[in-house]
């Protein structure tokens, strides 16, 4: 199954207009407008193709100006990747080698809200 977030934009005159035919549309279902003509709703399908098509009937409504997916969720893809989450181990094997220098680790994340010196007064203190 499939389920994508679609923001449709109208002109504010055809707002409420638009706003009905999605509601009553079968296509898709209805969340939420502002008052700058910007509508959100989602689709859901078995496959990519049939989203696209369920797209295509929105963005043919009449006064619809644009209809563009923004976030989409594939229950398939999120099957692969948590299929690889848990068959991979938790914590990197070189972390709980005790012959591996910690020095010599190199990481590339964001260290720069670490407090390193405050971090190595710490593992200095468990060495000793």
């Amino acid at each position: 199954m499939n389920v994508s977030s679609i923001v449709v934009q109208t002109v504010p005159k055809y707002l409420e207009e638009v706003v009905q035919s999605l509601k009553e549309c079968k296509v898709c279902d209805y969340h939420f407008h502002d008052e700058k003509g910007r509508i959100i709703i989602t689709i859901e399908g078995e496959s990519v193709s049939e989203e696209l098509e369920k797209l295509r009937v929105v963005e043919e409504l009449p006064h619809v100006v644009a209809a563009d997916m923004q976030m989409a969720y594939s229950e398939d893809e999120l099957n692969a990747h948590m299929e690889v989450i848990n068959n991979a181990d938790a914590v990197p094997k070189m972390l709980n080698d005790d012959t591996i220098d910690p020095t010599n680790i190199v990481y590339n994340g964001d260290l720069k809200k670490k407090d390193l010196e405050g971090f190595a007064r710490t593992f200095d203190k468990k060495e000793k």
